[in-house]
């Protein structure tokens, strides 16, 4: 399968997105988990913390194939 350079700029929009915005999902976690009257579940955090790292990397794999998909190469 073949990419054409809008479908790159669309995977790279996607991936920078989801960097952007679980980065900042985990820097409020960590915010809210310092915070003694916000306290939650230790499960609560674990969770999202795997949500968050996931969904980093799905964003600098998608990131990655838009890059290579916008300058041509497979």
């Amino acid at each position: 399968m073949k990419l054409e350079k809008k479908d790159g700029a669309l995977l790279l929009f996607v991936g920078v997105w989801n960097v952007v915005i679980w980065s900042n999902f985990a820097k409020n976690l960590v915010r809210t988990a310092r915070d003694p009257e916000q306290s939650r579940p230790r499960p609560y955090y674990i969770a999202h913390a795997v949500l968050i790292v996931v969904d980093v990397v799905l964003g600098g794999l998608l990131g990655r194939l838009g890059v290579k998909a916008l300058i041509g190469r497979r």
